[in-house]
């Protein structure tokens, strides 16, 4: 395609778009299939965050951590053992370099040719008054969607300007093994790669100023912290970080846990507390678009900056940092940039997922959240030692906790920790998306012996004792 790589003649466009990740392609992909002329500008590999260093990579090694910690555990059936180890480290990591590069040309580089209406272009972009200014060329464009993602974020800990320290990023490419590691901070990343560095043979230790998953439920932070510890992973939560040092060789955390220090020591440190807006560069502030205190752009709920003809999606707005959020964002701004701003954000019922194991995924209010908005909840909780799959299973690590109105019956919220609770938190955003009672759940048909079912026990839990239930009762 003759301009899939180069601007038009006039460098004339409908629609820029700044960031060739998940909702730059999104925007592009939605402007050129309502007819738009699409300049698609990317700085950078391809493929943004998600494919090259965030959600491919690491959930291709999270498996691998699984199928080492599957064979370990094995002997929770009688008459079986097993056992699993590392090979080849390195030859780990080149299949998951072989596999992020079979994904971006498939889901990003050849899908190009495929849209006429967008021309791809390498640069680095900054606004304009008229539109966007790339490698020393003027790009007019009626619109602009900004969605240039975020990168990891450097905590505010003292000496650490001094430190070698590893990102989520670079600690997925290491090539060898290490013997040990501290990993910084409780959050989604944290507990995912400090799991996977602890099967793998890794000895970890994971600190946290406040809890573990801080937006999950209590009940089910405390039993996810519970089964990292019995992996092996030292957990150090309700603590002060007070100075981090690169002394002979090794990585010393010293940490104040209730006025008292101590030292962490490991051969490296993995910082995993969050990511920054990417912002710098871009001509934000000299054009009039304004940033949010976390350095994020903000934008209303049809994804417009305070810039008219201006729009943002994605992780560089600061918030809802999924790659599905963000490309449903772009979606939303590239539509509303054409068609007259009539679409609204809408993360009532975003799911989320943390692929430890067991999964942790929620979605809607937890409890908290739902008294503070002035519910007056009720609340169910159930065991997995209580759903048949997880008996069968012989692995009965984590439960169901369902949220809702106690005036209504309407559900209002959900979280599960459970080995399969990543593929069964959908049902509970259609639950929730279509205004389901607990007794509306309770009494629809689930198949026997899965996850999912936990659900249904959830729901009836509200009004009877599960436990004095037969199999498929109710």
């Amino acid at each position: 395609m003759s301009d899939c790589c180069t601007p038009r003649n006039n460098s004339r466009y409908d629609l820029a778009v700044i960031g060739a990740g998940s909702a730059g392609f999104s925007a592009a992909i939605t402007a050129a299939e309502q007819g738009a002329s699409v300049a698609l500008i990317g700085h950078g590999t391809i493929g943004g965050t998600c494919v090259n260093v965030g959600c491919v990579p690491s959930k291709t090694m999270i498996r691998a951590a699984e199928a080492l910690h599957g064979a370990r555990a094995a002997s929770r059936f009688p008459g079986l053992a097993g056992e699993a180890h590392v090979n080849d480290w390195r030859q780990l990591i080149a299949a998951k370099d072989d596999l992020v590069t079979t994904l971006r040309q498939m889901k990003y580089i050849d899908l190009l040719p495929e849209y006429n209406g967008v021309a791809y272009l390498e640069g680095a972009a900054r606004l304009t008054e008229n539109g966007v200014a790339i490698n020393g060329s003027d790009i007019a464009a009626e619109r602009v969607i900004i969605a240039t993602g975020s990168s990891p974020a450097a905590p505010d800990i003292p000496g650490l300007a001094d430190v070698p320290w590893l990102t989520s990023t670079t600690a997925l490419d290491l090539t060898e093994q290490l013997g040990s590691l501290l990993v910084v901070g409780g959050g989604y990343i944290g507990c995912e790669l400090a799991q996977l560095f602890a099967r793998a043979g890794t000895n970890v230790t994971l600190v946290t100023r406040s809890r573990l998953v801080p937006e999950a439920e209590p009940e089910i932070a405390e039993a996810l912290t519970r089964y990292l510890t019995d992996e092996g992973i030292t957990v150090r939560a309700g603590l002060t970080y007070s100075r981090i040092e690169h002394r002979d060789g090794k990585i010393v955390l010293t940490i104040d846990v209730s006025g008292k220090a101590e030292t962490l020591t490991a051969e490296q440190v993995l910082m995993t507390t969050g990511r920054t807006p990417n912002t710098i560069g871009l001509g934000l502030t000299e054009v009039g678009v304004k940033l949010a205190s976390h350095g994020g752009i903000v934008v209303d709920d049809r994804m417009r900056t305070s810039k008219s003809g201006i729009y943002a999606a994605g992780d560089v707005t600061g918030r809802d940092q999924f790659v599905y959020m963000a490309a449903y964002g772009a979606k939303l701004a590239a539509l509303n940039a054409l068609n007259g701003n009539s679409l609204a954000y809408d993360n009532a019922t975003m799911p989320w997922v943390v692929f430890t194991d067991p999964q942790v995924a929620g979605v809607g209010l937890t409890e908290a959240a739902a008294k503070s908005r002035g519910f007056e909840t009720k609340i169910s909780i159930v065991p997995l030692d209580q759903v048949p799959r997880a008996l069968a299973a012989r692995d009965t690590r984590g439960l169901i906790k369902l949220v809702a109105d106690k005036k209504t019956d309407r559900l209002l919220g959900a979280q599960i920790l459970a080995p399969e609770g990543a593929d069964s938190i959908q049902t509970m955003v259609l639950a929730i998306k279509f205004g389901m009672t607990t007794h509306d759940l309770g009494a629809t048909i689930f198949p026997y012996l899965t996850t999912v079912e936990a659900l249904k026990l959830a729901a009836q839990g509200f009004g009877k004792d599960v436990t004095k239930l037969s199999c498929c009762a109710g």
